[in-house]
């Protein structure tokens, strides 16, 4: 058979292009407009300007899928009135002062940010159903230290079971603990405490499913209208009843955040030197100590410390171990 012969028609001419290449230079966005996110799910992110207009807004896409969190300050663009079915976009997300991370995969060390610029930590555990579990308030504890976050612990169910003896140890690093009853009668006055103390201020609930943050938040903002769960007899866990975080404004300002209820919490991400200088008397202190000191063994600084006052020995004592329980925590973490 002979070879095939070949014409002009069997040429293929590459078409010209009919785009204009794209450019490196990007837009200033000189028009942007500073906005604090309150809600991000599926995709859409709620925005509130400092005026009070409420924006719906989509992420650019070269921040990424994780980039925009509850409590962000964003700059946005677009279609920026706030009427219903309108969209804008989020083109830059404003330096953090702050951020509550947790580490959720042990073995990739992932971490994933639930809220930013946050003042207030305010830890949410049940005296009794379901039972407080300190290694989890220790986590939320140690992230709060490291983020210079003020962290304040608030007991709830306080009339059915008194406040636990550990809970009261935290008293020493400096936390504030506030009780709460389920009580009608006491509950005003006790709502009416916590709002004076979350005034002008960014705090955000953390806690177990079924400790009663909802409850908390539904007395705090009346028209927040958020779910509420009961806890399991058998397993002693309580029901999921938030499923994202959402930002809520407080009536004499601030805001208050309600997060999912956490059973997990991984520090596997945080400094624990960083802990440590939450605490400037007790830091100066590990200073002197040797290298590499795990502040357990009885070689430390910190012992000689206790013992160098014996009008102080207690009290010391008391900080020095409710601190190490902080760093023990984290450095379980760390082996894993």
């Amino acid at each position: 058979m002979s070879p095939r012969e070949y014409d002009e028609s069997d040429a293929r001419i590459r078409p010209s292009r009919t785009t204009r290449r794209r450019t490196k230079d990007r837009p200033s966005h000189s028009d942007s407009i500073t906005a604090f996110v309150t809600t991000v799910d599926r995709g859409r992110t709620t925005c509130v300007t400092d005026d009070g207009l409420v924006i719906t807004a989509m992420k650019a896409r070269e921040l990424g899928p994780k980039s925009v969190v509850v409590g962000d300050l964003v700059e946005i663009v677009g279609d920026v009135t706030g009427t219903e079915g309108s969209l804008a976009r989020i083109v830059t997300v404003n330096e953090r002062t702050n951020s509550l991370s947790r580490t959720v995969d042990d073995a990739a060390r992932v971490e994933r940010t639930i809220v930013a610029n946050i003042d207030q930590l305010l830890i949410v555990v049940a005296s009794a159903n379901p039972e407080p579990r300190r290694g989890l308030i220790d986590r939320f504890l140690v992230s709060a230290f490291h983020e210079s976050i003020k962290p304040i612990i608030v007991v709830t169910k306080v009339d059915v079971s008194p406040i636990p003896d550990f809970i009261k140890e935290y008293e020493a690093l400096g936390v504030d603990i506030i009780a709460t009853s389920s009580k009608s009668e006491a509950r005003a006055k006790d709502v009416e405490g916590i709002l004076a103390i979350l005034d002008d201020k960014i705090s955000v609930l953390v806690g177990h499913s079924g400790v009663g943050k909802s409850t908390l938040i539904n007395d705090l903002v009346p028209d927040a209208d958020r779910m509420t769960g009961v806890v399991n007899d058998v397993t002693g866990r309580g029901r999921h009843t938030s499923s994202s975080a959402i930002a809520l404004p407080l009536i004499n300002g601030g805001w208050i955040i309600d997060t999912p209820g956490i059973r997990a919490f991984g520090l596997s991400h945080l400094n624990k030197e960083r802990v440590i200088e939450s605490f400037p008397d007790i830091y100066q202190i590990t200073q002197t100590c040797m290298p590499n000191c795990s502040h357990h063994e009885s070689g430390c600084a910190l012992n000689a410390w206790i013992e160098s006052d014996a009008s102080l020995k207690v009290e010391r004592l008391t900080r020095v171990t409710s601190l190490q329980s902080l760093l023990e925590v984290k450095a379980t973490d760390e082996e894993r």
